[in-house]
């Protein structure tokens, strides 16, 4: 088994190049985030990641979470310990705003801390992620009062929180949500079940602050009927402390894939009296409440395709480093890293990893543009960019991680289908990131609809017009240092882009199902096409410090061939990609359903 050592190198490079920390620590009321501060918080959170994560992993992995009579779940040995710890050095409060107990950082910055817990322990991250999205929905929605009971002990870890959606008979439907609210003076009595609840019990927090999707009794049929509650495990008193339980129950916790160190929860709600809820915002508005939430927790479901695909490559290439077989071809090499083709998945690997985590950074730094540059009219312009990229961060770096971690077994041989290896867990795990908070295909029809037709394409045209004019750069510049051929292969797959793009805005109208159904092949060209951009810049920077005499060449040139392994090997997917967007939907649709 390999130790995950956090890339800070590569992370701090993308930050400042694609991220933007410079102008954003700029911002108003980020003048204490320095270059060294920032350093010195990543420098640290890696020795965490390392030092206490990641040796709990696999026991994770082996022995999970455990459901026992009387509806208790017991974490995975260590995991208590290190969330503890985790609570006590002040890593759950990091990404928080000051007023309710955290370190209001910048975004992009808590976004490189995260990449840390998602590599180091993914279930373990889980139940932080859904907390901090609690957070932000009740910060957002919630009166004065929730948020005073609540927050304060939210955000210090001493409570965690989760978010009830999903029910059995409706799954991604959330129109068919069945479970009831009905007022009761200042409160309400909620029943009905949940399922795939993430951290819906456990024994690491004192207490557990579920949000729940309900209907009230006069609620229209629908989205529009859906309210939103508090249902804490336990009743909170007037003075902060805890009271009686509330009538709700862990009735058993899921045997899965992956992620075994998640307890994924069936939470029933109200087998007695009924749980005491209390309301979030105003009625029959919970839907777009619980959306605050559902968009956190895609973007940071984007940096777990990230984060576990980061550690299968740290996995693959110290065995590819050890590991002796065969006689190589490659000069200098005594390991299978010399054969040609191990070298090439090394490559691959390496190459969509550091494009995911390019693609991360950059809607992370949209994001604090958003919300605090001094121009409103960059603030709107980096929102909607955000808004635009949420599901190509959340579909696209999970389906990339499908073939990341895939390939890291694939370089162990045999070795990677035996379980003590440790690189089956990577890609056991990695599957459901991409089905949870939306499959790839909710994401998808999400970028097109919503993102994309609704608003005519105004977004996207802003956005390819930047890629336009950095790929022109590169030509007409980048002969002296050699990213002029970057440049072409963008203006190429930019084309494929604006292509397919214009395809769906002329369909949209009259034939939404053919849309649909090149949805999916549309937000894999986008981040293709995206992250590509991104990572060009990353080697044209490079590229420009090492013109000027960096000393740091290795790494440097290093992301030069890297987004020139990317153009050849991924880029050139765009031209297909574009050709299933525009023609392949009669071929889709082209059953009748009892042909299949």
């Amino acid at each position: 088994m390999s130790t995950y050592a956090a890339p800070l190198r590569d992370m701090l490079f993308a930050m400042k190049e694609v991220g933007g920390l410079d102008a954003i620590a700029a911002q108003p009321g980020r003048e204490e985030v320095s270059a060294d501060l920032v350093e010195a918080i990543l420098e640290e959170a890696g020795k965490f990641a390392s030092g206490v994560l990641d040796p709990i992993n696999r026991t994770g992995d082996k022995i999970g979470a455990r459901w026992s009579t009387g509806n208790v779940v017991t974490a995975a040995p260590g995991f208590k310990e290190a969330y503890d710890s985790f609570c006590e050095t002040g890593w759950h409060a990091m990404p928080a705003r000051t007023e309710f107990g955290g370190q209001g950082l910048p975004t992009l910055v808590s976004t490189a801390v995260a990449e840390m817990w998602k590599s180091a322990g993914l279930g373990f991250s889980l139940c932080q992620m859904l907390t901090q999205g609690a957070v932000e929905a009740i910060a957002h929605h919630g009166s004065e009062e929730l948020k005073a009971k609540y927050l304060p002990n939210m955000v210090s870890g001493k409570w965690t929180g989760t978010m009830n959606l999903t029910e059995p008979q409706a799954g991604s439907d959330l129109a068919a949500v069945r479970t009831k609210a009905v007022p009761e003076g200042d409160h309400y009595r909620v029943s009905g079940t949940k399922i795939f609840i993430t951290w819906g019990e456990h024994d690491l927090a004192e207490n557990i602050i579920h949000l729940v999707l309900a209907r009230l009794p006069d609620a229209p049929e629908g989205v529009k009927g859906i309210s939103l509650f508090v249902c804490p495990k336990f009743l909170v008193n007037d003075d902060g402390s805890l009271g009686e339980r509330n009538d709700l129950a862990c009735t058993s916790i899921e045997h899965k894939m992956g992620i075994h160190g998640s307890p994924t929860s069936v939470m029933s709600f109200g087998d007695g009296p009924g749980a005491i809820g209390y309301l979030v915002g105003e009625a029959h508005k919970g839907l777009s409440y619980m959306f605050t939430m559902m968009n956190h927790a895609r973007v940071n479901v984007g940096l777990e395709g990230l984060g576990v695909s980061e550690r299968a490559y740290q996995h693959a290439r110290e065995y590819a480093l050890e590991r002796v077989q065969g006689r190589t071809l490659v000069a200098g090499s005594r390991t299978i890293i010399g054969h040609p083709d191990v070298r090439r998945m090394l490559m691959d690997m390496k190459a969509r990893t550091e494009a995911m985590r390019a693609l991360a950074y950059y809607a992370a730094g949209l994001l604090d543009r958003a919300a605090g540059h001094e121009d409103a009219g960059v603030r709107a312009q980096s929102q909607s960019r955000a808004e635009l990229l949420t599901p190509v961060v959340k579909g696209w770096c999970t389906e990339v991680a499908q073939t990341v971690t895939y390939t890291g077994v694939q370089i162990h041989g045999g070795m990677g289908f035996i379980e003590e290896t440790g690189a089956a867990q990577y890609m056991r795990d990695a599957h459901i990131t991409t089905i949870y908070e939306g499959t790839t295909g909710i994401q998808a029809n999400d970028l097109v609809g919503r993102k994309l037709c609704r608003e005519g394409g105004s977004t996207m045209a802003a956005l390819l017009a930047d890629v336009r004019a950095d790929a022109q750069r590169m030509v007409e510049e980048g002969q002296s240092c050699g990213t002029d051929g970057l440049g072409r292969s963008l203006l190429q797959s930019v084309d494929a882009l604006n292509t397919a793009t214009q395809y769906l805005l002329a369909t949209y109208a009259g034939n939404p199902a053919a849309v649909n159904a090149a949805a999916v092949p549309f937000l894999k060209l986008t981040g293709n096409v995206v992250s590509g951009w991104l990572l060009a810049r990353l080697a044209e920077c490079a590229a420009a410090q090492i013109a000027a005499g960096s000393a740091d060449y290795d790494f440097l040139q290093a992301k030069v061939v890297t987004a020139r392994h990317y153009m050849a090997h991924v880029m050139s997917e765009c031209s297909g990609l574009q050709a299933v967007v525009t023609e392949g939907a009669a071929t889709t649709l082209g059953l009748s359903d009892s042909q299949f």
